[in-house]
Parts: structure tokens; C-alpha cells; sequence
């Protein structure tokens, strides 16, 4: 068999994955959701023509989307995910042992379904006692919890169709509230090479909000150009000045080397983040 899925990363850019089988595909209220299985990087999510996560190369996103801002906090114990229908983060977050309890909210409950289906491996963590999963909108879900998490991480899609709130500053705002006095916030920013004014803005909205506001990279490989930046917001602790003594965790790419480096950002990036 002979069959690509290509997905249009931006007018000039494509990724084209061959595929051995199309293993579910439905339209949901929210999105055209498909799982596909691939020669290269084996299950995939995609929703609406986008790769969200492959078995292959979900670990760097994960990790670098999770970790960082869970090992700046001292003691995190409540998470709260938005978005990660797929259970990626649930999974690394799980891995913490002071987290107490987890509440992940996702608008679309058939990524869930799907992703318990079809990726066991990425979405393991959903069956946990100790994590709530709600399918409902996290905009608004968000705007009535006041000084209640420790950590809340947006792990969302692109800004477009049913995340496009989820890029604003109202909801940051509302994230602010939502944590307690020294909570910790971290974004998915999208591509500094192919959306680097969607980056800088996330960037510069968060920065408003919180006294404590950095940019860190990671890389996966099927996003778009590969490397991929997170924002992180917190109230009180500075990650630049947190150290990881003992680390225990099972890993594959983070570690706390990538935690110091992450933040030591391309020039290319500073500029971006430093222009008018």
C-alpha cells in the first residue's frame, strides 16, 4: 500500500507521513478526528488535517510541556490540564509523587475516547483515581475555580476552531486567578519559525499578567519546524533559580540538564521576544 497523509503545516510546508492503516476515523461536534497508523512514527492523532501526537515523538512534548513547570514548583499537588484529550500529560504529571489530584478538561470527549482506544501508551494515566476528567470548555471552566491550583497546563491545539479562546487574555487572566498564590502556569506557544507572531504574543499577553514570565524550547520532530516553544508563567518561583537534586523520574528526554538549558534561548527567539 502506497498511501500519504499530508498535513499543510503553512502555505509552503507540508508533512506527508506513509501510512499502513487507517484505524478510526469521525467527525465529532468539535473536529474531524482521525487515527492513523504510520510507517515512521506508528499511531497518530490528528484532528482537523493536524497531527496533535504520534507514538514516536509524543515523549519530547509531554515531557517539556509537564516537567518543567512541575519540577519549578516545591510541592505541587493540585494539576489542572486543559486540553491533552490524548492523556500525554496526564501521564508525566502522574509521575510526580506529591500530586494529590488531577483534573484535566477537554472540550471534545471522542479525543478521549479515541486516545484510550487507539494510543494506551499516551493516554494510560486516564483511569487513575485520582484524575477528573470533565469534557466541557475550559473558558469557561476556568472563569469560576479562584486561588485553587498549584499548576495549570494548556495543552491545547492550534488557535484555531474550538482553542482559538484559549490564546487570549482574558483566559490568562482567568488562569491567574485560578492558581493559588504561588501557582505556576505553562502554554504550548507554538512554532518561533513558521508562527513566531502567535509565539511572541503568547509570550508578551502572559508577561502582562504574571511578575514572573519565561519562554523555554523543546523539540518534536512532526511539528511544525520542529522546534516548539512554552511559555511559562509563575506567581513566586523563578525555574532559572530552581536546581533538581534528585531525580528519579523514567524519562526520555527530559532530564534536569534539558531543564537548565531549556530556558537558554536562540537569538533568533530573543529578538523575537525583545521587539516592539
Amino acid at each position: 500500500m502506497n498511501i500519504w497523509f499530508t498535513e499543510e503545516q503553512s502555505s509552503s510546508l507540508r508533512l506527508s507521513l506513509k501510512i499502513k492503516d487507517v484505524l478510526y476515523s469521525v467527525k465529532t461536534p468539535y473536529q474531524n478526528l482521525v487515527v492513523i497508523d504510520t510507517e515512521q512514527y506508528g499511531r497518530a492523532l490528528v484532528l482537523d488535517d493536524i497531527v496533535q501526537t504520534t507514538e514516536k515523538d509524543e515523549f519530547f512534548y509531554h515531557e517539556m510541556i509537564t516537567h518543567v513547570p512541575m519540577f519549578t514548583h516545591p510541592n505541587p499537588q493540585r494539576v489542572l490540564i486543559i486540553g491533552g484529550g490524548d492523556g500525554g500529560v496526564v501521564r508525566e504529571v502522574l509521575k510526580h509523587r506529591s500530586v494529590q489530584q488531577v483534573t484535566l478538561v477537554d472540550i471534545d470527549e471522542e479525543v478521549i475516547k479515541a486516545s484510550k482506544l487507539f494510543l494506551p501508551t499516551i493516554s494510560s494515566g486516564l483511569s487513575n483515581p485520582i484524575v477528573d476528567i470533565v469534557c466541557t470548555d475550559g473558558i469557561k471552566f476556568i472563569k469560576e475555580k479562584k486561588d485553587f491550583y498549584d499548576v495549570i497546563i494548556v495543552d491545547s491545539t492550534d488557535p484555531i476552531g474550538p482553542a482559538v479562546g484559549l490564546f487570549n487574555k482574558d483566559f490568562y487572566t482567568n488562569t491567574f486567578e485560578a492558581l493559588k498564590k504561588d501557582g505556576i502556569l505553562t502554554v504550548q506557544s507554538e512554532s518561533p519559525i513558521i508562527n513566531k507572531n502567535i509565539t511572541v504574543d503568547i509570550f508578551k499577553t502572559i508577561k502582562d499578567i504574571y511578575p514572573l514570565t519565561y519562554m523555554y524550547t523543546g523539540i518534536v520532530p512532526t511539528y511544525q519546524g520542529g522546534l516548539w516553544c512554552f511559555t511559562l508563567g509563575s506567581k513566586l518561583y523563578n525555574p532559572l533559580k530552581t536546581s533538581i537534586n534528585d531525580f528519579k523520574l523514567e524519562t526520555k528526554y527530559f532530564n534536569p540538564d534539558i531543564f537548565k538549558s531549556c530556558f537558554a534561548l536562540p537569538s533568533f527567539i530573543k529578538i523575537m521576544l525583545e521587539g516592539d
